[in-house]
């Protein structure tokens, strides 16, 4: 009798240190942002410019940590900090949660200024007066801006045909530009 309760207490004892390790952590690739994708010739102030900066990078860290910081939420947010960083490279929001997701460090809720459906129809909003500009980088933000607005709120009509006819006349925008600058679509990290 001792010897059919020690399988199952060998097992049970064996088992649970494996039942109890932690969830692997999440992969984050450091943003290599050595200047901004964004010059002077945007036609946005540089106030404005930290300001949608600290709003993205407070929507990116609300996702990736509603999300239990899940592969879709991480890459989501690596794209939306990348367009935060390249807007204002020091603004301290997005520094400091691309510092802390570098760590492994899962960031706290931060506290935004818009809800989501507002942070998406202020990007549909703008993105549709940098498209009015003279092309260029004006033109490549809109593209991202009004993605970005159909992404956080897919029930935004008007966000979503904006995209939907940027995505067929002219094609998806290329985060890469902004996430992994000098790759191409197409192109693989080594």
């Amino acid at each position: 009798m001792l010897k059919i309760l020690q399988f199952p207490i060998f097992a049970v004892l064996t088992l649970a240190p494996l039942c109890m390790a932690e969830e692997p952590k999440f992969t984050w690739e450091p943003l290599q942002i050595k200047a901004s994708a964004f010059t002077r010739d945007l036609v946005m102030l540089d106030a404005e410019r930290d300001e949608y900066a600290t709003n993205l990078a407070a929507y990116a860290a609300n996702t990736i940590v509603t999300d239990g910081a899940s592969m879709a939420s991480v890459k989501q947010g690596r794209r939306i900090l990348a367009l935060a960083l390249h807007l204002s490279p020091r603004n301290k929001l997005a520094v400091v949660i691309q510092f802390q997701l570098a760590k492994g460090i899962v960031p706290e809720k931060a506290d935004g200024d818009y809800s989501s459906q507002v942070l998406a129809r202020l990007l549909l909003t703008r993105g549709q007066l940098l498209l009015q500009q003279a092309e260029g980088e004006n033109h490549m933000l809109s593209r991202y801006f009004i993605q970005l607005a159909a992404e956080i709120d897919p029930r935004n009509q008007d966000a979503v045909y904006a995209s939907e006819m940027i995505r067929i006349d002219t094609g998806a925008p290329d985060w890469t530009l902004l996430t992994d600058p000098g790759m191409g679509k197409g192109d693989e990290l080594p």
